[in-house]
């Protein structure tokens, strides 16, 4: 009965730390931006949820999508990886964005009231520590092409 008693435990927890995750993205903006002369791309998530605008031409109006319980599952995983204070000081692996190789990008989250941004990154080349969440988003705004 014990053994019993611990399985079902250890389940629930499991369970309730997976809902106070999917709880954190739910109530988190992220916000990933990609700019160079010749591009622009914005990316909002909100609560399953993602704005995307591609262009700074009048003509090109932001896109609303519902992103899937799969996709969605993908980017709750990605942003529990991510330690939200240290967002600011990952490394970026490439620099092509100083000379043209690539658009300038960037990860914004607003969460419990408090800000977090990091450095410049190039688009398509996110540091190793948002990689996962980042290539996430970037890959819903393909599906809108």
């Amino acid at each position: 009965m014990k053994t019993i008693s611990m399985i079902f435990l250890t389940l629930f927890m499991a369970k309730s730390c997976d809902n106070a995750t999917q709880n954190d993205l739910n109530n988190a903006v992220i916000q990933y931006a990609a700019d160079t002369r010749g591009y622009h791309l914005k990316i909002i998530i909100t609560n399953q949820t993602a704005t995307i605008s591609q262009g700074r031409s009048p003509e090109n109006k932001a896109e609303q999508i519902k992103i899937s319980d799969a996709d969605w599952k993908v980017l709750v995983n990605g942003f529990a990886e991510i330690k939200l204070e240290e967002l600011p000081n990952f490394k970026d692996p490439s620099q092509k964005r100083f000379y043209d190789g690539a658009a300038a990008a960037n990860l914004k989250v607003r969460y419990q009231d408090k800000n977090y941004e990091s450095k410049d990154f190039d688009h398509g080349y996110p540091p190793a520590e948002i990689e996962k969440l980042v290539t996430k988003i970037v890959s819903l705004a393909k599906t809108t092409e």
